[in-house]
């Protein structure tokens, strides 16, 4: 198969278009073929070396872990698929080799759920690690529908997925960002305060007895500032920055869970939650697509896809 790979750490150019061997189908996974495939921070970290002391990592290493695409084959143990089914999912291992930049992936069941079919394969390719990491952290901050909640670089792929799914609990959002991206979260229902100096008085004009919630996806100053906002029990959380924990809050980081994402699907069938996604490319170009995801003035999602060959020219082993 055709796939994206890289044998070193280092920046977007290590990143190589060419063959790889065809995935090997276990009895618990399903052989996907890829539609698309959403690039995230994480595969950056991953592949400039950052996640070296948490994952194994065996070389060459096909990066990403969001994906959207067809079932072509269901592993020996599986009922959950069929042949013909429209999936996505949090393709996640505990080790980097097997990522989902590639004409296939082999991916587990309890990684995947049915494909909404509001959503195109581009946007559901987006869906699935910004969705979790929200559902799952709104969870941790237990959030009411009387909570006024601050999500940080809320035009993000995370944060305007928390927006969504806050609003949706019925709370208030006020959500940072860049100038720019205000009258997009005006239009998610976010009320929007820009970054940089004076950040804490002007959250304090919008809410003057402090925050109910904090979701910190930026860390270091900001994070530390975040506390300081808070109301009284107010709760923090962060998914960058596990100084969280000494500042009295929760440290999240994303599992996958098909339940949690069937769930997450249903919310995207009815419209609750949408993907925007920002700038579309073809997998030869996966090198460019993490360069722009790098730059983080991203509004939404960054995909790549694969050309589309309704027939699967490959039958993997069980």
């Amino acid at each position: 198969m055709k796939a994206i790979s890289y044998s070193r750490y280092g920046g977007p150019e290590v990143l190589q278009y060419g063959d790889r061997p065809d995935p090997k189908l276990g009895p618990d996974s399903v052989l996907v073929k890829v539609r698309a495939a959403a690039v995230n921070p994480v595969d950056v970290l991953a592949r400039e070396g950052h996640l070296d002391s948490a994952l194994d990592v065996v070389f060459p290493v096909v990066p990403g872990w969001d994906v959207s695409g067809v079932v072509v084959q269901p592993g020996a143990a599986v009922t959950e698929f069929a042949v013909g089914d429209e999936v996505m999912g949090y393709v996640r291992e505990d080790f980097l080799s097997r990522g989902t930049f590639a004409e296939y992936v082999a991916a587990p069941v309890r990684t995947l759920a049915r494909k909404p079919l509001r959503l195109s394969f581009e946007e559901a390719a987006g869906l699935p690690l910004a969705a979790l990491t929200a559902y799952q952290v709104l969870r941790a901050l237990e959030i009411r529908s009387d909570d006024t909640v601050l999500v940080h670089a809320a035009a993000g792929g995370v944060g305007s997925m928390a927006v969504q799914l806050a609003l949706h609990s019925g709370a208030r959002v006020i959500g940072t960002a860049s100038e720019r991206n205000h009258a997009h979260l005006r239009a998610l229902g976010a009320e929007p305060v820009e970054y940089g100096d004076g950040l804490a008085d002007r959250v304090r004009a919008l809410a003057p007895e402090g925050v109910d919630a904090v979701f910190d996806t930026v860390g270091g100053d900001t994070l530390k500032m975040s506390a300081n906002l808070l109301a009284p029990e107010g709760r923090l959380a962060s998914i960058v920055d596990g100084e969280v924990i000494e500042l009295g809050g929760r440290y999240v980081y994303v599992r996958p869970d098909a339940l949690d994402l069937h769930v997450l699907g249903e919310l995207a069938d009815q419209g609750v939650v949408s993907v925007h996604v920002d700038r579309v490319l073809p997998l030869e170009q996966a090198a460019e697509a993490q360069r722009l995801c790098a730059e983080r003035h991203t509004r939404g999602k960054i995909v790549v896809t694969v050309a589309w060959d309704p027939v699967p020219p490959i039958d993997a082993p069980l």
